[in-house]
């Protein structure tokens, strides 16, 4: 195949196998933006690629290496794989719907007003990311690397995060709706005025409780607290 003319002459790419092939280096920045559908994408090869407003449709992506890339107003939809990369990349409200992101790094990268809604992000690596007003609704992000992430004020409705590691996490006015975060690491993480009442917190040892100061609890949860501790209220 002449990956080439492929990408010099269509802007929508679709059922075409461009598996461990480098992109980047074929990819014409005039014109509209690229639509790649029901493509295999796997170990694809899109670093430091211009990729604004691009789609990206029930691709399969494992592997796919999008280190610096620009993906601003990007969408992801369906489809992914585990293992992709996105470090250090521009994602400036960059969207993820119902994509397989498990193990995705995202080390380094520009998150601002990006969202994730319905996403498996089993072991993904955030920390370190960079920006503000990132949102996940209804992603499983256990085991998930979270150290140092900024969710101040954020909305996070069904989201899993049990075994995540949240140390460092800003969580301040932070509103949990149907949550888990059960066995979570929440060394240094700041709940500050969080509202945790619907959020699933397992068992609640010194250390966790230590940082949940400042936090809302709910009376269940606060009882659930005491009675780990020996204590009833009545």
């Amino acid at each position: 195949m002449d990956v080439a003319r492929l990408l010099a002459d269509e802007r929508e790419i679709t059922g075409v196998d461009l598996a461990e092939v480098s992109i980047t280096e074929h990819l014409v920045e005039d014109g509209p933006p690229y639509v790649f559908r029901d493509c295999d994408l796997s170990r694809a090869g899109f670093a430091e690629a211009s990729l604004v407003r691009a789609s990206f449709e029930g691709c399969v992506l494992e592997g796919a290496d999008f280190r610096h890339a620009d993906l601003d107003g990007a969408a992801f939809s369906g489809g992914g794989g585990a293992g992709m990369r996105f470090g250090h990349a521009e994602m400036i409200d960059t969207a993820f719907t119902d994509v397989d992101l498990a193990g995705a790094v995202f080390e380094g990268a520009l998150l601002t007003d990006a969202s994730f809604t319905g996403c498996r992000m089993v072991g993904a690596v955030l920390s370190g990311c960079r920006g503000t007003g990132y949102r996940f609704t209804g992603c499983n992000l256990m085991l998930a690397d979270m150290v140092g992430c900024s969710l101040r004020g954020a909305r996070l409705e069904g989201v899993r995060l049990d075994e995540a590691n949240l140390s460092g996490v800003d969580f301040t006015k932070a509103v949990f709706t149907e949550c888990r975060m059960i066995g979570a690491r929440t060394v240094e993480t700041v709940f500050a005025k969080a509202d945790l009442r619907g959020a699933g917190l397992g068992t609640v040892d010194d250390t966790r409780l230590r940082s949940l100061r400042g936090a809302i609890l709910s009376s269940t949860q606060a009882a659930a607290i005491l009675a780990e501790r020996g204590l009833t209220v009545v």
